[in-house]
């Protein structure tokens, strides 16, 4: 049974419209950068027998383990029976949180490798934040690429964070935005599995994807993560399971 502990909002940061993320204070257990918990509010609920329902989403934290707040990144769904709750939320207003994490698409899970590339898309981008600014990816690997696939390239959130994490790792960390419904020039046109499979991804950072060198990552929309574990693996990479170690680790964002 879930062990559910209060929260109290201390910062809310809108990115767009639809974008924002919420800064917590509250009492959790240990967890890894990586890991996600569930966030929850007490709605009406008119099938409830006490009026009220418990409304619970998981959302993985941004911030690293240490940071001293928890930070988490969401999309606002118009008509959700969440996140226009949360998207309401202010500072000092108070929420729900599972007390204990989960997820397995934390550093400790990953086999060895020189490089390890992240590819994400919207806001899934936010456990590869986590691990990056956690610190001890760069123990593990020579070389990191950060990729993040958006509709818009306003919806290309965080800058101020990632460029600090490219000036803490000068020419070892590489950040590869995709900008799917408008021409953006820092970013490469089109989907993330289009450009594994020609190449582009690969010649915008110059390294190459080989499984003997490489670990990837994969966190996003479902569509986005199939097509690119079968894009990986038409170049010999191999899903990662503990009991067959490979080079492609997944999560789906809902």
């Amino acid at each position: 049974m879930t062990d559910w502990v209060e929260g109290r909002v201390i910062e809310v940061i809108r990115w767009s419209e639809q974008l924002f993320s919420l800064r917590v204070e509250a009492d959790l257990a240990p967890y890894e950068a990586g890991q996600f918990t569930r966030l929850a509010l007490l709605l009406p609920s008119a099938d409830a027998p006490s009026g009220v329902e418990r409304v619970a989403h998981a959302y993985s934290f941004v911030n690293p383990p240490n940071a001293g707040f928890h930070e988490f990144y969401i999309v606002l769904i118009p008509g959700g029976r969440l996140t226009p709750h949360l998207h309401r939320l202010a500072v000092g207003d108070t929420l729900q949180l599972a007390r204990q994490a989960s997820g397995f698409l934390t550093l400790n899970e990953l086999p060895a490798g020189r490089d390890l590339w992240m590819l994400s898309t919207g806001t899934a981008i936010g456990p590869f934040l986590s691990i990056l600014a956690e610190g001890a990816v760069a123990d593990r690997f020579e070389q990191m690429v950060l990729v993040h696939g958006v509709r818009w390239g306003a919806e290309l959130s965080y800058q101020s964070l990632i460029h600090e994490l490219m000036a803490r790792w000068p020419g070892r960390l590489h950040y590869v935005p995709f900008v799917t419904r408008e021409a953006w020039p820092e970013g490469l046109a089109g989907r993330i599995p289009a450009a594994i499979l020609d190449g582009r991804l690969e010649q915008a950072v110059g390294l190459s994807l080989q499984p003997e060198l490489s670990q990837v990552m994969l966190c996003g929309n479902p569509a986005m993560v199939k097509a690119s574990l079968d894009a990986l693996q038409s170049r010999g990479l191999s899903k990662h399971l503990r009991r067959a170690p490979g080079q492609v680790s997944m999560e789906n964002y809902w």
